[in-house]
Protein backbone atom coordinates (compact mmCIF):
# COMPACT_ATOMS: atom_id res chain seq x y z
CA UNK A 1 0.00 0.00 0.00
CA UNK A 2 1.59 3.36 -1.00
CA UNK A 3 2.12 6.12 1.97
CA UNK A 4 2.59 9.57 1.48
CA UNK A 5 5.95 10.68 0.60
CA UNK A 6 6.14 6.69 -0.83
CA UNK A 7 6.53 6.48 -4.85
CA UNK A 8 3.95 4.28 -6.29
CA UNK A 9 5.56 1.02 -8.03
CA UNK A 10 6.95 1.61 -11.54
CA UNK A 11 4.15 1.96 -14.48
CA UNK A 12 1.69 2.56 -11.39
CA UNK A 13 -0.57 5.42 -10.30
CA UNK A 14 -0.38 6.94 -6.86
CA UNK A 15 -2.56 5.72 -4.43
CA UNK A 16 -4.15 9.12 -4.19
CA UNK A 17 -5.77 8.61 -7.35
CA UNK A 18 -9.25 7.54 -6.74
CA UNK A 19 -11.32 5.28 -9.12
CA UNK A 20 -14.88 4.77 -7.65
CA UNK A 21 -16.82 1.76 -9.88
CA UNK A 22 -20.72 3.03 -10.50
CA UNK A 23 -24.01 0.87 -11.14
CA UNK A 24 -27.78 0.64 -11.23
CA UNK A 25 -28.69 -0.18 -7.96
CA UNK A 26 -25.35 1.12 -5.80
CA UNK A 27 -25.77 2.54 -2.54
CA UNK A 28 -25.52 6.65 -2.76
CA UNK A 29 -24.02 6.42 0.85
CA UNK A 30 -21.31 3.64 0.05
CA UNK A 31 -20.06 6.09 -3.11
CA UNK A 32 -20.45 9.39 -1.14
CA UNK A 33 -19.20 8.59 2.45
CA UNK A 34 -16.02 7.62 1.14
CA UNK A 35 -15.95 10.29 -1.88
CA UNK A 36 -16.25 13.28 1.14
CA UNK A 37 -13.39 11.73 3.50
CA UNK A 38 -11.06 12.18 0.38
CA UNK A 39 -12.32 15.72 -0.55
CA UNK A 40 -12.30 16.99 2.73
CA UNK A 41 -8.56 15.54 3.09
CA UNK A 42 -6.86 18.25 0.66
CA UNK A 43 -8.21 20.60 3.04
CA UNK A 44 -7.05 19.09 5.95
CA UNK A 45 -3.45 18.32 4.54
CA UNK A 46 -0.82 20.15 6.40
CA UNK A 47 0.98 21.59 2.83
CA UNK A 48 0.48 25.34 2.58
CA UNK A 49 0.44 25.07 -1.54
CA UNK A 50 -3.55 25.42 -2.23
CA UNK A 51 -3.26 23.21 -5.62
CA UNK A 52 -1.86 20.94 -3.82
CA UNK A 53 -4.28 20.95 -0.96
CA UNK A 54 -6.79 20.21 -3.26
CA UNK A 55 -5.25 17.63 -5.33
CA UNK A 56 -4.56 15.55 -2.20
CA UNK A 57 -6.63 12.79 -3.90
CA UNK A 58 -7.87 12.74 -7.56
CA UNK A 59 -11.46 10.96 -7.08
CA UNK A 60 -13.29 9.92 -10.74
CA UNK A 61 -16.43 8.20 -10.74
CA UNK A 62 -16.84 5.38 -14.07
CA UNK A 63 -19.76 2.85 -15.40
CA UNK A 64 -20.35 1.10 -18.21
CA UNK A 65 -20.95 3.41 -20.63
CA UNK A 66 -20.44 6.89 -19.35
CA UNK A 67 -23.83 7.29 -18.94
CA UNK A 68 -26.04 8.12 -15.19
CA UNK A 69 -26.74 4.99 -12.99
CA UNK A 70 -29.53 5.20 -10.57
CA UNK A 71 -28.92 4.56 -6.96
CA UNK A 72 -31.38 2.23 -4.85
CA UNK A 73 -32.47 5.23 -3.11
CA UNK A 74 -33.61 6.46 -6.49
CA UNK A 75 -30.77 9.07 -7.02
CA UNK A 76 -29.23 9.84 -10.36
CA UNK A 77 -25.53 9.61 -10.25
CA UNK A 78 -23.58 10.62 -13.46
CA UNK A 79 -20.20 9.16 -13.87
CA UNK A 80 -17.04 10.70 -15.03
CA UNK A 81 -16.26 8.43 -17.50
CA UNK A 82 -16.76 5.32 -18.94
CA UNK A 83 -15.72 2.58 -16.79
CA UNK A 84 -14.79 0.17 -20.08
CA UNK A 85 -11.86 2.91 -20.66
CA UNK A 86 -11.13 3.89 -17.29
CA UNK A 87 -7.24 4.35 -16.44
CA UNK A 88 -5.95 1.79 -13.87
CA UNK A 89 -6.35 3.84 -10.41
CA UNK A 90 -3.85 3.71 -7.48
CA UNK A 91 -7.15 3.00 -5.37
CA UNK A 92 -9.82 1.00 -7.08
CA UNK A 93 -13.11 1.35 -4.91
CA UNK A 94 -15.87 -0.95 -5.05
CA UNK A 95 -19.28 0.59 -3.58
CA UNK A 96 -22.47 -2.22 -2.50
CA UNK A 97 -26.16 -1.74 -2.79
CA UNK A 98 -28.93 -3.90 -4.55
CA UNK A 99 -26.89 -3.88 -7.91
CA UNK A 100 -24.28 -6.18 -6.47
CA UNK A 101 -26.62 -9.07 -6.08
CA UNK A 102 -27.04 -10.25 -9.31
CA UNK A 103 -23.96 -7.74 -10.50
CA UNK A 104 -23.24 -7.33 -14.23
CA UNK A 105 -20.42 -9.56 -15.80
CA UNK A 106 -18.98 -6.71 -17.44
CA UNK A 107 -18.77 -4.47 -14.32
CA UNK A 108 -17.60 -7.95 -12.59
CA UNK A 109 -14.77 -8.04 -15.66
CA UNK A 110 -13.38 -4.65 -15.40
CA UNK A 111 -13.20 -4.65 -11.76
CA UNK A 112 -10.81 -7.62 -12.19
CA UNK A 113 -8.91 -5.98 -15.08
CA UNK A 114 -7.99 -3.07 -13.21
CA UNK A 115 -6.91 -4.08 -9.93
CA UNK A 116 -3.86 -5.85 -10.57
CA UNK A 117 -2.64 -2.40 -11.63
CA UNK A 118 -4.26 -0.85 -8.11
CA UNK A 119 -2.26 -0.04 -5.73
CA UNK A 120 -5.63 -0.89 -3.13
CA UNK A 121 -8.53 -2.38 -4.01
CA UNK A 122 -11.48 -1.43 -1.39
CA UNK A 123 -14.81 -2.24 -1.18
CA UNK A 124 -18.11 -0.65 1.21
CA UNK A 125 -20.56 -2.71 2.33
CA UNK A 126 -21.95 -5.75 -0.47
CA UNK A 127 -19.27 -4.35 -2.82
CA UNK A 128 -17.45 -7.50 -1.42
CA UNK A 129 -19.57 -9.45 -3.13
CA UNK A 130 -18.13 -7.51 -6.56
CA UNK A 131 -14.46 -7.86 -5.38
CA UNK A 132 -15.40 -11.95 -4.51
CA UNK A 133 -17.13 -12.73 -7.96
CA UNK A 134 -13.95 -11.46 -9.86
CA UNK A 135 -12.03 -13.80 -7.92
CA UNK A 136 -9.99 -11.28 -5.73
CA UNK A 137 -11.23 -12.17 -2.51
CA UNK A 138 -10.14 -16.08 -2.64
CA UNK A 139 -7.60 -17.31 -0.26
CA UNK A 140 -8.21 -13.43 1.86
CA UNK A 141 -10.11 -12.28 5.20
CA UNK A 142 -12.61 -9.99 4.12
CA UNK A 143 -15.92 -8.62 5.91
CA UNK A 144 -19.19 -7.26 4.42
CA UNK A 145 -22.69 -5.78 6.18
CA UNK A 146 -23.46 -8.11 8.92
CA UNK A 147 -26.65 -9.43 7.22
CA UNK A 148 -24.78 -10.61 4.76
CA UNK A 149 -21.53 -12.27 5.82
CA UNK A 150 -23.35 -15.51 5.78
CA UNK A 151 -24.33 -15.62 2.37
CA UNK A 152 -20.92 -14.27 1.50
CA UNK A 153 -19.07 -17.43 2.92
CA UNK A 154 -21.71 -19.43 1.24
CA UNK A 155 -21.05 -17.98 -1.83
CA UNK A 156 -17.49 -18.02 -1.75
CA UNK A 157 -15.91 -20.46 0.61
CA UNK A 158 -12.77 -19.69 -0.41
CA UNK A 159 -13.33 -16.06 0.99
CA UNK A 160 -12.54 -16.15 4.71
CA UNK A 161 -15.72 -14.12 6.00
CA UNK A 162 -14.99 -12.17 9.70
CA UNK A 163 -18.67 -11.02 10.52
CA UNK A 164 -17.69 -8.78 13.50
CA UNK A 165 -15.04 -5.89 12.51
CA UNK A 166 -16.20 -2.81 10.68
CA UNK A 167 -13.11 -3.21 8.55
CA UNK A 168 -10.93 -5.82 6.95
CA UNK A 169 -7.63 -4.96 5.25
CA UNK A 170 -5.40 -8.63 3.94
CA UNK A 171 -2.79 -6.92 1.92
CA UNK A 172 -3.42 -4.29 -0.63
CA UNK A 173 -7.43 -5.40 -0.44
CA UNK A 174 -9.51 -3.83 2.15
CA UNK A 175 -12.91 -4.38 2.65
CA UNK A 176 -15.72 -2.41 5.48
CA UNK A 177 -19.35 -3.45 6.74
CA UNK A 178 -22.39 -1.57 5.46
CA UNK A 179 -22.33 1.92 4.87
CA UNK A 180 -20.96 4.22 7.31
CA UNK A 181 -18.02 2.16 7.90
CA UNK A 182 -17.06 3.01 4.13
CA UNK A 183 -16.07 6.26 5.90
CA UNK A 184 -14.02 4.99 8.88
CA UNK A 185 -12.13 2.70 6.66
CA UNK A 186 -11.72 5.77 3.91
CA UNK A 187 -10.54 7.91 6.94
CA UNK A 188 -7.99 5.51 7.65
CA UNK A 189 -6.43 5.46 4.36
CA UNK A 190 -6.03 9.27 5.16
CA UNK A 191 -4.28 8.33 7.67
CA UNK A 192 -1.88 6.20 6.03
CA UNK A 193 -1.86 8.75 2.89
CA UNK A 194 -1.67 12.20 4.73
CA UNK A 195 -0.93 11.24 8.44
CA UNK A 196 -2.82 11.37 11.67
CA UNK A 197 -3.50 14.78 11.71
CA UNK A 198 -5.08 14.91 8.56
CA UNK A 199 -7.43 12.39 9.28
CA UNK A 200 -8.29 13.70 12.28
CA UNK A 201 -8.91 17.27 10.82
CA UNK A 202 -11.35 15.29 8.67
CA UNK A 203 -13.13 13.21 10.71
CA UNK A 204 -13.65 16.83 12.86
CA UNK A 205 -15.08 18.40 9.84
CA UNK A 206 -17.22 15.66 9.16
CA UNK A 207 -18.18 15.40 12.92
CA UNK A 208 -17.49 11.75 13.10
CA UNK A 209 -15.08 9.71 15.33
CA UNK A 210 -11.39 10.32 14.15
CA UNK A 211 -11.86 6.50 13.25
CA UNK A 212 -13.41 3.66 14.87
CA UNK A 213 -10.46 0.81 15.45
CA UNK A 214 -10.86 -1.62 12.52
CA UNK A 215 -11.80 -4.32 14.74
CA UNK A 216 -14.75 -2.67 16.60
CA UNK A 217 -18.11 -4.86 16.77
CA UNK A 218 -20.25 -4.21 13.98
CA UNK A 219 -23.81 -4.05 15.57
CA UNK A 220 -25.11 -4.78 19.21
CA UNK A 221 -25.40 -7.91 20.53
CA UNK A 222 -29.25 -7.61 20.19
CA UNK A 223 -28.71 -6.67 16.41
CA UNK A 224 -26.71 -9.97 15.86
CA UNK A 225 -28.74 -12.59 18.01
CA UNK A 226 -31.78 -13.60 16.90
CA UNK A 227 -34.90 -12.95 19.57
CA UNK A 228 -35.90 -16.24 21.01
CA UNK A 229 -39.56 -18.02 20.08
CA UNK A 230 -40.25 -19.05 23.66
CA UNK A 231 -40.83 -15.63 26.39
CA UNK A 232 -39.10 -17.48 28.87
CA UNK A 233 -36.26 -17.62 26.69
CA UNK A 234 -36.97 -13.61 25.36
CA UNK A 235 -36.90 -12.77 29.61
CA UNK A 236 -33.61 -14.19 29.98
CA UNK A 237 -31.56 -12.44 26.97
CA UNK A 238 -33.60 -9.03 28.55
CA UNK A 239 -32.17 -10.04 32.39
CA UNK A 240 -28.56 -10.70 30.68
CA UNK A 241 -28.73 -7.37 28.56
CA UNK A 242 -30.12 -5.05 31.90
CA UNK A 243 -27.89 -7.07 34.34
CA UNK A 244 -24.65 -7.60 32.47
CA UNK A 245 -23.18 -7.17 36.81
CA UNK A 246 -24.85 -10.32 37.51
CA UNK A 247 -24.29 -14.41 38.18
CA UNK A 248 -25.04 -15.45 34.18
CA UNK A 249 -23.90 -18.63 34.63
CA UNK A 250 -25.70 -21.45 32.71
CA UNK A 251 -27.38 -22.94 35.87
CA UNK A 252 -28.20 -19.67 37.03
CA UNK A 253 -29.79 -18.72 33.86
CA UNK A 254 -31.00 -21.86 33.63
CA UNK A 255 -33.38 -21.43 36.84
CA UNK A 256 -33.97 -18.24 35.95
CA UNK A 257 -36.32 -19.95 32.61
CA UNK A 258 -37.42 -22.70 35.03
CA UNK A 259 -35.27 -25.17 32.75
CA UNK A 260 -32.69 -27.65 33.64
CA UNK A 261 -29.21 -26.75 32.67
CA UNK A 262 -28.86 -28.96 29.62
CA UNK A 263 -32.34 -28.30 28.52
CA UNK A 264 -31.72 -24.32 28.36
CA UNK A 265 -28.24 -24.61 27.02
CA UNK A 266 -29.41 -26.47 24.05
CA UNK A 267 -32.57 -24.34 23.63
CA UNK A 268 -31.07 -21.05 23.70
CA UNK A 269 -28.51 -21.99 21.54
CA UNK A 270 -31.30 -23.44 18.86
CA UNK A 271 -33.68 -20.24 19.35
CA UNK A 272 -30.93 -17.55 19.78
CA UNK A 273 -28.28 -18.85 17.10
CA UNK A 274 -25.31 -18.74 19.37
CA UNK A 275 -24.37 -20.51 23.24
CA UNK A 276 -25.24 -18.70 26.30
CA UNK A 277 -21.76 -18.25 27.35
CA UNK A 278 -21.15 -16.42 23.76
CA UNK A 279 -23.92 -14.53 24.28
CA UNK A 280 -23.01 -13.39 27.96
CA UNK A 281 -19.73 -12.37 26.40
CA UNK A 282 -21.01 -10.14 23.67
CA UNK A 283 -23.56 -7.89 26.18
CA UNK A 284 -20.52 -8.00 29.07
CA UNK A 285 -18.10 -6.38 25.75
CA UNK A 286 -20.82 -3.96 24.83
CA UNK A 287 -21.84 -2.74 28.44
CA UNK A 288 -18.51 -2.21 28.69
CA UNK A 289 -17.98 -0.17 25.54
CA UNK A 290 -21.22 1.99 26.73
CA UNK A 291 -19.80 2.81 30.09
CA UNK A 292 -15.78 3.63 28.35
CA UNK A 293 -17.91 5.55 26.00
CA UNK A 294 -20.42 7.70 28.06
CA UNK A 295 -19.25 7.60 31.16
CA UNK A 296 -16.01 9.15 33.33
CA UNK A 297 -16.17 6.20 35.52
CA UNK A 298 -12.80 4.12 35.92
CA UNK A 299 -11.65 0.91 34.66
CA UNK A 300 -12.10 -0.43 37.94
CA UNK A 301 -15.50 0.28 37.79
CA UNK A 302 -16.52 -0.21 34.53
CA UNK A 303 -15.06 -3.92 34.63
CA UNK A 304 -17.08 -4.84 37.99
CA UNK A 305 -20.36 -2.86 36.24
CA UNK A 306 -20.24 -5.00 33.06
CA UNK A 307 -19.60 -8.53 34.76
CA UNK A 308 -15.99 -8.75 34.14
CA UNK A 309 -14.81 -8.63 37.69
CA UNK A 310 -11.25 -7.48 37.24
CA UNK A 311 -9.84 -5.30 34.92
CA UNK A 312 -7.56 -7.97 34.00
CA UNK A 313 -10.43 -10.07 32.28
CA UNK A 314 -11.94 -6.63 31.10
CA UNK A 315 -8.30 -6.62 29.31
CA UNK A 316 -8.15 -9.70 28.00
CA UNK A 317 -11.68 -9.56 26.03
CA UNK A 318 -11.46 -6.17 24.59
CA UNK A 319 -7.74 -6.90 23.32
CA UNK A 320 -9.37 -10.98 21.99
CA UNK A 321 -12.22 -8.52 20.17
CA UNK A 322 -11.23 -5.17 19.40
CA UNK A 323 -7.59 -5.36 19.43
CA UNK A 324 -6.65 -2.73 21.64
CA UNK A 325 -6.91 -2.63 25.25
CA UNK A 326 -10.09 -0.39 27.52
CA UNK A 327 -7.73 2.26 27.89
CA UNK A 328 -7.21 3.02 24.24
CA UNK A 329 -10.91 2.41 23.36
CA UNK A 330 -11.90 5.41 25.90
CA UNK A 331 -9.19 7.92 24.39
CA UNK A 332 -10.23 7.55 21.37
CA UNK A 333 -14.26 7.25 21.46
CA UNK A 334 -14.83 9.11 25.13
CA UNK A 335 -11.94 12.29 24.14
CA UNK A 336 -13.45 12.82 20.68
CA UNK A 337 -17.21 13.09 21.85
CA UNK A 338 -16.35 15.51 24.70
Amino acid sequence: MTSHGTPAAAGRRPAHDVLVVLFDGVQSLDVTGPVEVFAAAGYASSTADPAARRAAYRVRTAALGGGPVRTSAGLRLLPDEDLRTAAPPGTLLVPGGSGTHRPDPETVARVAALAPDAERVVSVCTGAFLLAEAGLLDGRRATTHWAYCGTLARRFPGTEVDAEPIFVRDGKYATSAGVTAGIDLALALVEDDLGRDAALAVARGLVVFLRRPGGQAQFSTQLAAQLAERQPLREVQRWITEHPEADLSVEALAARASLSPRQFARAFRAEVGVTPGSYVDRVRLEAARRLLEDTADGIAEVARAAGYGTPEAMRRAFLRTLALPPAEYRRRFHSVRS
